[in-house]
């Protein structure tokens, strides 16, 4: 076996025909994984001309409708400003999802801690040194997980 079965890339947006949950929980919306930002392939072809969500790790814990409000749709990737080594390779993968992949968009949800600004930081450093220029919006949360503000930084 080749590397960590985690780390492998699989693509869950064909589900097969009644993949729903019958038991009337919500369905999940990942569409993909690996989704930590070390992890991806921005060649995957679940980014190909996709809008992306780059979400920090706490986003989805204070978000109650995470799934439904804001990834749906999407593919994601998601990482810590603070506790995450190697920024200068986030920079260097959303640069790649810019360039090579092609996205649409880039929507960047953080909270409103200050630590969590250094995302769409490293967002924005990518962006200035892509080829293509890209629509990158912010979605900052308050640690109740209510939307304190929703901008389009790009």
């Amino acid at each position: 076996m080749d590397g960590c079965p985690g780390s492998r890339m699989q693509d869950f947006r064909k589900k097969p025909e009644g993949a729903h949950d019958e038991s009337g929980k919500r369905a999940s919306q990942l569409a993909q994984w690996p989704i930590q930002l070390h992890l991806i392939s921005p060649m995957a072809p679940y980014y190909q001309k996709a809008d992306v969500l780059l979400s920090a790790d706490c986003v989805a814990y204070a978000a109650g409708d995470f799934h439904k409000d804001y990834l749906k749709g999407k593919s994601i990737a998601i990482g810590c400003p603070k506790l995450d080594e190697g920024q200068d390779e986030y920079v260097e993968k959303i640069k790649s999802l810019i360039d090579d992949a092609k996205i649409n968009t880039l929507t960047v949800m953080t909270m409103q801690v200050p630590c969590c600004a250094g995302l769409v930081a490293t967002a924005e450093e990518a962006l200035r040194s892509a080829k293509r220029k890209i629509p990158i919006k912010s979605i900052v949360l308050t640690l109740q997980g209510d939307v304190l503000s929703e901008e389009w930084v790009s």
